[in-house]
């Protein structure tokens, strides 16, 4: 079993505890239960679902339901907001997080959901715009600048990747100039920005209210 992170340190108030205490029907045998969380309660920070499932057996299970949604952050200054738009990510089941430069950045704030998305590194947005044309995902970039679609009213594609750049700056030349399209988010307050990773989280779920089978979400 992978060694706990940082929010598997101590108990969680959402885990449970061994099988035998939580269940009177006998222990399951299927190969995708982990004999020592049945043993010992599992702590994770998952849905009820998979409770008690190995790690592998969760990722493979989400590959089954992934949507063809591919999120890039580039350049991004705040490990934090790298950790938030993961996670955002992982609850969305998107197919790929694909982060364009350092490679090193503190997991905290994904609160352990890296260990269940795929997450690529790219040197530059040109990879991953190259990345992009392979795949055949229309590029969208998100970024408050003058001409972008109200996201609002967009038409996202299906086959997408969203492309954020950092606060303030925004997205690069290079980004906008190979992106097929830019949204913005509408504001109506004094900030000129909002914060990254939740831009991130709204145009995500712009893409879910358009394209996502809504049954398939957890209860």
């Amino acid at each position: 079993m992978d060694l706990p992170g940082p929010t598997e340190w101590g108990d969680n108030p959402n885990g449970v505890g061994p099988w035998e205490e939580h269940h009177e029907e006998p222990r399951p045998t299927g190969v995708q239960f982990d004999p020592d969380l049945l043993d010992a309660g599992d702590r994770r920070n998952v849905v009820d679902a998979y409770r008690y499932w190995t790690r592998e057996a969760i990722v493979a299970d989400i590959d089954t339901r992934r949507h063809p949604l591919h999120v890039a952050i580039e350049n991004f200054a705040n490990d934090a907001n790298i950790g938030t738009v993961v996670r955002t990510a992982n609850a969305f089941a998107a197919q790929a997080v694909h982060i364009v430069g350092r490679r090193r950045w503190n997991r905290r704030g994904a609160m352990v959901t890296d260990r269940y998305q795929h997450i690529h590194h790219h040197d530059t947005v040109g990879d991953v715009l190259a990345f992009a044309a392979a795949e055949g995902l229309t590029v969208v970039a998100v970024d408050n600048t003058p001409g972008s679609v109200p996201i609002e009213t967009a038409e996202l594609p299906r086959d997408c990747l969203l492309l954020f750049g950092q606060e303030g700056p925004g997205v690069t030349e290079d980004a906008r100039n190979g992106a097929s399209m830019t949204v913005s988010i509408a504001q109506f307050g004094s900030t000129r920005s909002i914060n990254a990773g939740v831009a991130a989280g709204i145009a995500m779920h712009s893409w879910v209210r358009r394209h996502a089978d809504l049954s398939q979400a957890w209860p």
